[in-house]
């Protein structure tokens, strides 16, 4: 009988080992729940209805269409670009509620792996874009691409390094009107900006109860500012953690960090009214977290911090980022 109970527990553990296993991703990560690219929605609004809860710490695989939502393929036209409605525009996974969570905390979201799907485009709409005065004709380029490519071939002698990111994050605003994903706002949304890369951890400020977080817009390749207004649009897969910080932490918009940085966001009207906001609150961060007074933060902001533009395209909100180095803190 013992030898039996032995053999049953050992079945039981194989099987619950490789049940972990199956959800073990390759980044070593294990994934706790999925959502597919159907379950999206493409507004701002704290009305939105969850399509998933979870408590802090769980670990979310997603699927995410590129910005245009199926209305353009690798084989679309200039007729297809010319039909193209921003009705539909960033369909984006979720929202996740986020168990416990209310107004005042921090969401914690780590990008543990983001990988691309076979094809990707880019395009000028005419009136949309940094210079739509003057480029007024459409124009629209798509690429192949895949999980394994490391380049696009933009044309015979140019191949651009692909990045991947995702272009929207944020969690749901303290509203119930439905606003539009385009521009970026507190509540972090339309970002567009590059350097938030798999192995980013960004930090959302919660704004209403169970965060409500939602992810899409992929992008393949993107220089810092967007100023076509498009970059290489792609649908990928996402892996990323949520978690919830209670206390210790305060932001008003989107901060990030790497291994090598930290980083505040700030959107405003202009850049500069970003760039002044951004490097306000990297003095606050100095000032918080590593203790110390306003003017010695501003002088290092200066000597150390790096301002560089996100976006200048979503309108009526640029983004501007303010990253500073790690490794001068001993």
């Amino acid at each position: 009988m013992r030898r039996v109970l032995i053999i049953l527990v050992g079945i039981t553990s194989f099987l619950l080992s490789a049940c972990v296993e199956s959800n073990r991703d390759t980044t070593g990560v294990v994934v706790d729940y999925e959502l597919s690219s159907d379950q999206t929605h493409n507004r701002w609004s704290s009305t939105i209805e969850p399509v998933l809860t979870v408590p802090s710490g769980s670990v979310i695989k997603v699927g995410t269409e590129e910005a245009s939502d199926k209305q353009l393929n690798v084989n679309s036209t200039l007729e297809d670009l010319a039909n193209l409605s921003f009705d539909p525009i960033h369909p984006l996974t979720g929202p996740v509620y986020v168990e416990n969570a209310q107004p005042g905390d921090v969401l914690k979201v780590t990008l543990h792996k983001i990988e691309m799907g076979d094809w990707g485009w880019t395009a000028i709409v005419p009136g949309f874009g940094f210079l739509s005065d003057e480029f007024t004709e459409p124009y629209l380029k798509t690429f192949e691409l895949g999980k394994d490519r490391k380049t696009a071939k933009f044309s015979e002698n140019i191949e651009i390094p692909l990045k991947p990111f995702p272009g929207v994050m944020g969690v749901a605003p303290d509203t119930e009107e439905m606003l539009s994903t385009i521009p970026p706002r507190k509540n972090g949304g339309n970002m567009d900006d590059p350097n938030m890369t798999e192995g980013t951890v960004v930090y959302f400020p919660v704004l209403v109860e169970g965060a409500l977080f939602s992810i899409g817009d992929t992008h393949a390749a993107q220089g810092h500012g967007e100023v076509c207004g498009t970059a290489i649009e792609a649908p990928m897969s996402i892996i990323y953690e949520v978690e919830l910080i209670k206390e210790g932490k305060t932001i008003s918009e989107p901060q990030y960090e790497t291994e090598d940085y930290y980083a505040v966001t700030a959107f405003a009207t202009t850049i500069d009214e970003a760039a002044k906001k951004a490097t306000g609150f990297m003095i606050d961060y100095l000032v918080e977290e590593k203790g110390m007074n306003r003017q010695d933060a501003y002088a290092l902001c200066s000597l150390a911090g790096d301002l560089k533009i996100a976006e200048v395209v979503d309108g009526p909100h640029m983004l501007v980022s303010m990253h500073m180095p790690k490794d001068i803190f001993k």
